[in-house]
């Protein structure tokens, strides 16, 4: 589960997709030839190696669906990379 506000960065996941589910709020995932705006109950999948920056003119609560140890920038990386943590 996260919430998301304004743009984040451009990153891809070379080995995995990776599966937005919006909750709350409009979030639009940019890709490089179209946008993709979800409302609340939308999903879409970013195939994997697909570059793509997410974006959020107001909070947006979402969940994402990825293999465990996937890191949230892709190969981006940079100071707005989460820190990995197992839930209990």
């Amino acid at each position: 589960m996260v919430k998301l506000q304004g743009e984040f960065v451009w990153h891809t996941h070379p080995e995995t997709d990776e599966l937005f589910m919006v909750v709350s709020g409009q979030l639009t995932i940019q890709l490089r030839d179209r946008d993709v705006v979800l409302n609340p109950n939308d999903l879409f999948v970013v195939p994997r190696g697909v570059e793509h920056c997410p974006k959020a003119e107001g909070e947006v609560q979402a969940i994402l669906f990825e293999p465990q140890g996937t890191l949230n920038t892709g190969d981006a990386g940079g100071d707005r990379t989460a820190e990995l943590c197992e839930l209990s």
